[in-house]
């Protein structure tokens, strides 16, 4: 079932808290902090928010398998499903988890990992 706008949002938010908190609590170790340091700090927090705020946005989506198994685009051989796989991604924004519907090829051993190919 799809996420609602509240729920995501609401998951954002308090993620965006979570990382707000930690630089202020740094900040408030530093005595002295250099720019460099407020940057890397900042720069690795913004990393962590925005690899969550997409995974947040992947898992709102509907995951639903279709009415019937897709068709291999190698050989043309119907897919079979194998359930809810969980993978790791590395994405423009950082390393992303996901969980979607997996189907597998047995012709030629290629898998279907929507929204694209997984071999």
């Amino acid at each position: 079932m799809k996420r609602s706008r509240e729920r995501m949002k609401a998951e954002m938010m308090a993620e965006a808290e979570i990382v707000i908190d930690a630089l202020l609590d740094q900040n408030e170790r530093w005595e002295e902090p250099t720019l460099m340091q407020i940057e890397e700090a900042i720069l690795g927090l913004r990393k962590r928010l925005s690899e969550r705020m997409t995974e947040i946005v992947l898992q709102g989506q509907e995951n639903v398998q279709p009415a019937e198994d897709p068709v291999c685009s190698s050989c043309g051989e119907e897919m079979t499903y194998k359930g809810m796989r969980g993978t790791t991604v590395e994405s423009r924004v950082g390393v992303v988890r996901l969980e979607r519907g997996y189907w597998h090829c047995d012709r030629c051993k290629s898998g279907l990992f929507p929204p694209g190919r997984t071999a």
